[in-house]
Formats: C-alpha cells, sequence, structure tokens
C-alpha cells in the first residue's frame, strides 16, 4: 500500500495515542488485545475504541479475531508513527513522491525544516526478496525470535 501522508493530518491526537499504545503492547504480544490497548492509552469512555475505528478504516491497525480478539499494527501505521515522531523533532517539514523501492526499504523525497531536500528511507524487513535477513545483518542482536515489523522499527 501506497504511503498518504496527506491523511497524516487529519489523524486526531488520540488516535496517535491508540497507534502509540498498540506499539508499545506489542513488545510483549503479537495481538494486542483491547482491554490492554485502553489501560496503556488511558483514554476515557471507549475513546479507544473509536480510535481503533478510524485506524482500521485506514488499515493503519489490523484486527484479527480468527483464534485471539485484538489488534496489531501495520507497515503503515508504523510509518505514520515515524513520520509524526520526525515531524515533531523538527527533522522532516515535508514529504514528497517516491523516488524508489529496494529489496530492503522504500525511498522517499522530502524537505527539512529549512526547506533543504532529504531522502527519506523507510525499512520494509521481511519482503520475500529479503527474507535471508536475519543472517546477513546485525537486526536481531541476541534474540532468537523475531517479527518482522519490530525489525522495520
Amino acid at each position: 500500500m501506497k504511503l498518504d501522508v496527506n491523511m497524516l493530518r487529519y489523524l486526531s491526537r488520540d488516535e496517535f495515542r491508540v497507534l502509540t499504545a498498540v506499539e508499545m503492547g506489542q513488545k510483549n504480544h503479537e495481538i494486542v488485545p483491547l482491554p490492554l490497548i485502553d489501560s496503556i492509552a488511558g483514554l476515557k469512555h471507549g475513546g479507544a475504541s473509536r480510535a481503533l475505528a478510524a485506524l482500521l478504516r485506514h488499515k493503519l491497525v489490523h484486527h484479527d479475531g480468527a483464534r485471539y480478539d485484538g489488534y496489531r499494527l501495520t507497515y503503515q501505521g508504523y510509518d505514520y508513527l515515524a513520520l509524526r515522531a520526525l515531524a515533531q523533532r523538527g527533522t522532516v517539514a515535508s514529504v514528497g513522491r517516491q523516488v524508489g523501492v529496494g529489496k530492503e526499504a522504500d525511498v522517499f523525497e522530502a524537505l527539512g525544516p529549512g526547506g533543504e531536500p532529504l531522502i527519506l528511507k523507510v525499512h520494509r524487513l521481511g519482503r520475500t526478496s529479503f527474507r535471508d535477513v536475519a543472517s546477513k545483518r546485525d537486526y536481531l542482536g541476541k534474540r532468537s525470535s523475531y517479527s518482522w515489523l519490530y525489525l522495520s522499527r
């Protein structure tokens, strides 16, 4: 799925809190249950459920209800968290067109806060053409199990 940075400005603060809560929950859970998302996000009156519905509509999270009812981030959800962090830090002011797609990352044009041109490289580990990353790179450290989404982090 293409990265649509225009939608980034329409996400609310609560939706970003829920995205962050799902990310934090994925440190210990492959699929994060709703009560854990509620407790991490700390929103009142079912705010996490409303935010999750909006995030599902934009395909930033995925609901998995087959064996275990819960949510997980998608690559696009991680992209939005990363772009928001870069924008809040003052590193990236805007993102332009996609320059290229490689076996390991997608590359975009971007502008810095002073208008200087930048290149933004968004990692996509786990593509079928790059599945042998565990033996070729030092992403894992001493861990024996891993998630492709967490490695892309």
